[in-house]
């Protein structure tokens, strides 16, 4: 089953192709691989999930702000690849979480993305080596921010 047959399966609907909030590219693609700018917990109304992880928002919030934000990641890369199926597998996942100090499921937060991502491409191609930190704060108050790196089929 190809990347659009499985988002078709679980009924995803990718949310509009976020614009840069700042000078960079949101994705370049360079040889095989795709490297894909920070993103955010955006929602297709264009509002932004926002606060801190165990202050503001529960560990559930973080980890559909994260899926959110993958989501976003899925629309930039079918936006410049055309459609998922171009991507052959994930390489890395980074992501950054904005929490309190005390907060120490950083990784459980992501897990929200990288299950996401396993969903599409299975667990052999969908998961990848991942990063998962906590921050005291990301642009516009946002929750959390996914960047990542992707294969790409030629």
């Amino acid at each position: 089953m190809t990347a659009e047959d499985k988002i078709r399966e679980l009924k995803l609907v990718l949310p509009p192709v976020p614009a840069p909030a700042g000078l960079y590219e949101p994705i370049l693609v360079d040889g095989s691989l795709a490297y894909v700018s920070g993103h955010l917990p955006i929602l297709s109304d264009g509002t932004m999930l926002k606060g801190k992880i165990g202050t503001d928002l529960t560990l559930e919030d973080g980890i559909s702000s994260a899926r959110q934000a993958g989501l976003n990641i899925l629309a930039t890369l079918r936006h410049k690849l055309g459609n998922l199926d171009r991507v052959s597998r994930i390489v890395k996942i980074l992501g950054m979480v904005s929490a309190d100090s005390d907060f120490a499921q950083h990784p459980h937060v992501i897990n929200g993305c990288s299950e996401l991502f396993k969903q599409i491409w299975g667990e052999q191609n969908g998961v990848g080596v991942r990063s998962a930190f906590g921050v005291s704060g990301l642009p516009g108050n946002a929750c959390v921010e996914i960047e990542g790196i992707f294969k790409i089929k030629q």
